[in-house]
């Protein structure tokens, strides 16, 4: 009880402080700073707000923020997420929606937490009860200390990526995956059947995702009747036909295409053609 009411008076002071300053025309920085974030992921989006506090020559893991207890992820409020569409999290469900991001850190195993506190000011009336996922990972050790808290997102890929933490000498780094190939494939499914049908764009795909290779060639020759004049074109079809252990008819596309590339004086199509070019000679 008592505890409970030491709280809710801190929460109080703050509030009070900060409307004192706003009333004065105050204007000071902040001693974390906050941060917003969106990283496109599969076919939705990630936002991430969060503040960022410093070192300061502090010990943080195992001091400042003690091991084996809660922690907001930051400063300040709750980090918080959002996910447009459904993703996995260290391999398991997450449904889209908005969580609070709170953290558990410990000297060997990190516990990641999706909570549905998002009005939550730090971890202060964090609740399990109000736990979404929870899943468990391994910290590494940085040779360079990170002064100021970072979270970001690496190695994304259509289906995969990471949401790395980044603090004093710890990285910590979660695995995210969404389903998108079977989502796309019926995506380009359904687009054929309109009248503007994306044989370009679709055929990409194909190449990019190890699908039939002989439908996508059959695309890129559509799109070339679409787009005439498109070096973009001739590198893809180019492409195709390379993977499909066709170089003498990839090494003529590759030529359509410096030729194109040439005429419009676009630059990077001339390397890019001329690099194609090249591997057909391997």
């Amino acid at each position: 009880m008592k505890s409970s009411i030491k709280l809710i008076l801190v929460l109080f002071v703050l509030v009070t402080l900060g409307e004192n300053l706003k009333a004065q025309g105050l204007k000071l920085p902040q001693a974390s700073t906050p941060q917003t974030i969106t990283q496109d992921f599969g076919l939705g989006k990630i936002t991430l707000s969060y503040s960022r506090p410093n070192v300061k020559g502090r010990k943080i893991f195992g001091g400042l923020e003690p091991y084996d207890k809660v922690w907001r992820t930051g400063a300040n409020s709750a980090t918080v997420i959002k996910f447009t569409d459904a993703v996995k999290i260290e391999g398991k469900e997450l449904a889209a929606g908005e969580y609070a991001l709170f953290t558990i850190p410990g000297k060997t195993e990190w516990t990641i937490i999706f909570n549905k506190g998002v009005k939550e000011w730090g971890a202060y009336t964090y609740s399990e009860a109000n736990d979404v996922l929870r899943v468990k990972v391994k910290p590494t050790t940085l040779k360079d200390k990170v002064e100021t808290f970072t979270i970001q997102f690496a190695n994304v890929y259509d289906s995969s990526a990471q949401m790395q933490l980044a603090w004093e000498n710890t990285l910590v780094s979660i695995n995210l995956s969404a389903a998108v190939d079977e989502r796309v494939m019926a995506n380009i499914a359904e687009a054929m059947k309109g009248e503007k049908k994306p044989y370009f764009e679709a055929a990409q795909y194909y190449y990019s995702n190890g699908k039939d290779l002989k439908t996508a060639l059959e695309w890129m020759n559509e799109a070339e009747k679409q787009m005439t004049d498109a070096p973009w074109v001739k590198l893809w079809k180019g492409r195709v036909q390379l993977k499909m252990g066709d170089k003498a008819g990839a090494a003529k596309t590759a030529k359509e295409g410096i030729e194109i590339a040439t005429k419009i004086k676009n630059d990077e199509y001339i390397r890019l053609n001329t690099q194609l070019l090249e591997e057909t000679k391997k």
